[in-house]
């Protein structure tokens, strides 16, 4: 049987996105179809738009989401019909030298659907991070299923599905913040909001929020920053020394990847201190420091992939964190739109006007 579905899907580079009937095939085995509920609209998708990803068009959007698994392939015995999900896009393979070791958050042979969804005409679609959720269907590798509390909804809990793991596991897991550590968050987009709330639920007592914008400013303050520094006005890694004893800060997390922002973050952090890159650098940007500066500090430099989660045990700690009330998902989401609504949130999200649109499937 093939599921008929609405979905977004981005022709070619540069072009507006379209609302286009998608076919989803029969889950094969390992595989399973999830009935989308809600998907946010992260800066990722607007990348693979605009071509700086791969040129693999057409592309199927959308993938912080989450939704109820409607049917599943042979084979899969990890998640069943009716379970409430959200989808990630690092289904970990089990048998890696990553996985091997212990280390399966670092895993080198995720896993996707093997099959292909299609437009209408038989074409071939890439998914967005092997999701492809601005659909009301959606074809993945079980493995991509994180069962969650059903008593999240699913507007807030589809955004750990990237950004906002991403930054929370920046601050969390690749920065390991300490209670009673001082932290700078880079960058007051949904990744470093992300990152700043998992710096106070980590106990983080100095969080520095570094913007050029005062609205991005005010809405990290909502998340847990202590002092906030807009860096067209004041030279951040001053202000920073400033708020710590002439130190720095035992964390400084780049949730921009500018390699002047970078550099920020390195000469901003206290001597054995780490730095964490968890923004998307362009492909084509170096990053240059004296050597003797990079030994003479000591700590570690360190990038984050995906926030170094392994989603089947942070997405079910981070939705119950969520629910007792001390993780903050609700205050992500600043409006809910639908599939016709898509290119214009991604103007927004250009703008900065808007931390997450989050597209809600019934509308």
């Amino acid at each position: 049987m093939t599921y008929e579905v609405k979905g977004v899907v981005a022709r070619s580079k540069g072009a507006p996105v379209t609302v286009e009937t998608i076919l989803v095939p029969d889950p094969g085995p390992g595989e399973a179809i999830v009935d989308v509920q809600a998907c946010g609209v992260c800066a990722t998708d607007l990348h693979y738009r605009e071509g700086n990803i791969s040129d693999d068009f057409p592309f199927l959007l959308g993938h912080e989401a989450a939704g109820v698994v409607s049917a599943v392939g042979d084979g899969v015995t990890d998640v069943a019909v009716g379970d409430y999900v959200v989808l990630n896009w690092r289904a970990v393979c089990g048998q890696c030298r990553a996985c091997l070791r212990g280390e399966p958050q670092y895993c080198f042979d995720t896993h996707n659907a093997a099959q292909k969804m299609t437009l209408a005409d038989g074409t071939e679609l890439s998914p967005a991070l092997g999701i492809g959720a601005f659909a009301g269907k959606t074809l993945v590798h079980s493995g991509q299923c994180t069962k969650i509390d059903p008593a999240a909804p699913a507007t807030a809990a589809g955004l750990l599905g990237c950004g906002v793991m991403a930054g929370a596991g920046a601050a969390m897991n690749t920065g390991a913040v300490r209670r009673g550590e001082s932290v700078a968050v880079f960058g007051c987009g949904g990744v470093g909001d992300a990152a700043i709330a998992g710096a106070k639920l980590a106990g983080a007592t100095t969080i520095v929020a570094v913007d050029v914008e005062d609205r991005k400013l005010e809405w990290a303050r909502q998340f847990g920053a202590t002092h906030t520094v807009n860096s067209k006005e004041t030279d951040p890694v001053e202000a920073i020394r400033a708020l710590t004893g002439g130190f720095g800060v035992d964390v400084a997390i780049d949730a921009v990847g500018h390699p002047k922002v970078f550099e920020q973050a390195f000469y901003a952090r206290d001597l054995a201190g780490r730095v964490v890159m968890v923004g998307v650098p362009a492909p084509d940007v170096r990053i240059e420091l004296p050597a003797i500066e990079v030994f003479g500090r000591g700590g570690a430099i360190k990038s984050s992939w995906y926030g170094d989660c392994l989603p089947s045990r942070d997405f079910p700690m981070l939705v119950d964190l969520y629910l007792q009330g001390r993780f903050p998902l609700d205050e992500f989401v600043g409006e809910a739109i639908g599939l016709d609504d898509v290119e214009e949130a991604f103007d927004d999200l250009r703008r900065g006007e808007v931390l997450r649109s989050v597209v809600v499937l019934d509308k």
